[in-house]
């Protein structure tokens, strides 16, 4: 069953964090409902409509940026009692905007996670959890890795309320005291929680940053996972998550906002399965989304606070226009208001926007002025897409974006984005004396405040991308975000690897500290934790989300184990190990344990890969002259079914090769490198023989390519 819903705007407040809108408990069955949300200004506004217009309950004064937001209240009360976080610091208002509590955590750092039930306050920092009851000291848990989120399971079966923290390591741990119970894997880094019924329960919703979103049933000692939902549509992660009932059929449905602006309602089948009735796009990421009732009494909606401060709602109440004689449509005289209004409203800050110009070019005349750098917030993210093993750099701003200058001292692929509509221009550079490997310009279109890129990097090369943003804001300014290419940027963290491959094995023994050779790891490898991990040894795993081989990390003080099935990826890590021992003068003893067996498993493994993509080129290849032939003989009909095919598919296949650009070179570069470092660890240097391989992969055969290798 499909449901239709109609968008209507708010009120805007400042630049808003992940979960800090929150509406108020109703008063009446289907009365409309007050909202409170949270910003970067420090203020706290609470609202509620009255004849169509937002009007203000409340508005605390600006402080220090509210980062979360939670609603709490005694037991068999209605939950409207407001806590919101800034720092390490706790506040509690009433629903009239009264300030009743003032809580100091204490933390070193801020708070980017909370629960509140009845007198139990639950908080987490980057690495550390904290519960206290009636603000007193309870529990302490320190992560394995980054927190991201945290909710409570509680019910008649638990005996006991049950902490569950969403972890950046693709795990929810659950936790009893200050211990950790158990843990339970996920398909991607979770990023937010929320209970599946808000009363209680032992079902808890979780989206990832990979946009995959799933159910899981918490136990005290075991958890089930009840479904999942993958992003094949390679939608944007998941920053919010609600659960209401807006279709109307009795069942809580799954409401979903995502970090590429996309609102989307789950309903359930009568298999219990999933499946999606709405869809909306909005134009910038969805910091939070509720499912109540605010526009109008009995009119179910889903409301959603924006990353720019925009309270939206998408509700079931039809947005009706009269239809005259001639077609013409007439407006109600509430939406006629509503106009005049506006346009009142948008003359006077246009007046304001000219009166300030005048003053601003009167002043910038004196001598003495000085420019102020206008300030902005970027909102930006650059995370490893499994799928495609690709990095996706998005970036938000609070105004229009005018450009973006990217500039790497490292080679990387940049792939068309569907949702991209800027137009990109291309630099030479000369890579030799300045390390410039890319220069490219993104000019964006009047109304861009959010834009999407996908850049692919080569392992073993490593460096630094940085994004100038300039936006539409006057004096002209601009701000420089970083992003670091890691040595192996195409691994990310597994929970278990395949022990039967044929591994190599690379040993480091010295006078380094675990937080030393932790620092390494860190450098090399995404997706690990920068903090040194509790404990006196580690083990992580990875995969490569291109060919698909594994690592295996374990280390600790003064010793460190690194086992792969790709030698290239040793011949890496030894590298790049060597090089930051030797800024430290630390004296490494390396050995290698290397398996022959390894390289053909790894050539195997590029197999399939290097025969499609060299399929794909031959069918784009013959594209222009089968066109050629079917114009001449007017149909295509004479073709082998073969040919006949390519040219049906002609647009598809042209699209594909156009997103994978250099994705050739990438397969023959990485055999390349497998040969090289084959013999590397042998003593001796091979590179003579590249041309000769190269020849062979042109005209490639599996079995060919095997021989060379092992004649070699």
């Amino acid at each position: 069953m499909e449901i239709h819903l109609n968008r209507v705007d708010y009120i805007q407040v400042g630049v808003t964090s992940q979960k800090t809108m929150r509406l108020l408990p109703a008063l009446g069955k289907k009365a409309t409902q007050k909202v409170a949300i949270g910003d970067h200004d420090g203020i706290l506004t609470c609202f509620g409509m009255k004849k169509g217009e937002a009007v203000p309950v409340f508005k605390t004064l600006p402080g220090p940026k509210i980062t979360r937001m939670d609603l709490g209240g005694p037991v068999g009360t209605p939950q409207e009692k407001i806590f919101v976080c800034s720092g390490s610091q706790v506040r509690g208002f009433t629903k009239k905007g009264k300030q009743f509590l003032t809580f100091d955590a204490n933390l070193t750092e801020t708070i980017n996670a909370m629960h509140v039930s009845v007198s139990d306050l639950f908080l987490c920092a980057s690495y550390i959890y904290n519960h206290y009851c009636d603000c007193k000291d309870q529990d302490y848990y320190l992560s394995g890795d980054k927190i991201n989120d945290i909710t409570c399971a509680s019910s008649e079966n638990l005996t006991r309320l049950v902490p569950v923290l969403a972890c950046q390591d693709r795990v929810l741990r659950v936790l009893q005291g200050s211990e950790l119970a158990y843990d339970i894997e996920v398909p991607g880094p979770p990023s937010v929680l929320e209970l599946y019924n808000k009363d209680g329960g032992e079902e808890i919703l979780f989206g990832t940053t990979d946009g995959k979103i799933g159910l899981v049933h918490i136990g005290e000692h075991s958890a089930v996972s009840k479904w999942e939902i993958d992003n094949d549509k390679k939608k944007g992660g998941i920053l919010c998550i609600d659960s209401y009932d807006i279709i109307g059929d009795g069942v809580n449905d799954i409401l979903v906002g995502r970090d590429d602006g996309t609102v989307e309602v789950y309903g359930f089948d009568s298999n219990s399965e999933p499946t999606l009735h709405f869809e909306h796009v909005l134009s910038e990421s969805v910091t939070s989304i509720q499912g109540g009732c605010v526009g109008k009494e009995s009119y179910d909606e889903v409301l959603t606070a924006t990353y720019t401060g925009w309270v939206t709602g998408l509700t079931t109440e039809s947005q009706k226009t009269e239809v005259g004689p001639g077609d013409e449509v007439k407006l109600s005289k509430e939406t006629q208001s509503k106009v005049e209004a506006l346009r009142a409203e948008l003359e006077q800050l246009q007046m304001k926007v000219l009166q300030g110009r005048e003053q601003y070019h009167q002043i910038s005349q004196s001598s003495t002025a000085v420019s102020a750098v206008p300030v902005f917030s970027i909102n930006d993210k650059f995370t490893l897409c499994q799928d495609d093993a690709s990095y996706s750099l998005t970036l938000e701003v609070l105004t229009a974006i005018d450009n973006l200058l990217l500039q790497s001292d490292v080679p990387i692929d940049l792939l068309d984005v569907d949702k991209n509509s800027a137009v990109v221009s291309f630099s030479e550079c000369d890579s030799e004396p300045n390390g410039n490997f890319l220069l490219a310009t993104y000019r964006c279109q009047a109304n861009t405040t959010r834009l999407e890129l996908k850049v692919r990097s080569i392992e073993g090369q490593y460096g630094t991308l940085q994004a100038y943003v300039t936006p539409r804001l006057q004096p002209k300014t601009c701000q420089v975000r970083q992003y670091q290419i890691k040595p192996l940027s195409l691994h990310q963290r597994t929970h278990s690897i395949d022990q039967d491959r044929p591994m190599n094995k690379l040993s480091l023994v010295g006078q380094f500290s675990f937080a030393e050779i932790h620092s390494w790891v860190v450098f090399c490898l995404p997706e690990v934790p920068e903090k040194t991990p509790a404990g006196e040894s580690i083990t992580f795993y990875f995969q490569n989300t291109f060919l698909g081989t594994q690592l295996e990390a374990n280390y600790c003080k003064g010793e460190g184990h690194f086992r792969s099935d790709n030698i290239s990826t040793i011949s890496i890590l030894s590298d790049v190990f060597s090089k930051e021992a030797t800024k430290k003068k630390i004296n490494l003893n390396i050995s290698y344990d290397i398996n022959d067996d390894s390289v053909s498993h790894t050539l195997k493994m590029i197999h399939p890969k290097l025969e499609y993509q060299l399929l794909l080129a031959r069918k784009v290849q013959l594209i222009d002259a089968l066109k050629e032939l079917q114009v001449h003989e007017g149909n295509a009909d004479f073709l082998i079914p073969e040919y006949r095919k390519i040219l049906d598919e002609s647009a598809n296949l042209l699209e594909e090769y156009k997103k994978q650009p250099a994705h050739l070179e990438r397969l023959y570069g990485m055999i390349t490198d497998l040969f090289i470092d084959k013999f590397k660890f042998k003593g001796q240097n091979v590179k003579t023989k590249v041309s000769t391989l190269l020849e062979i992969l042109d005209n490639y055969d599996l079995n060919s390519l095997l021989d060379f290798f092992n004649d070699a």
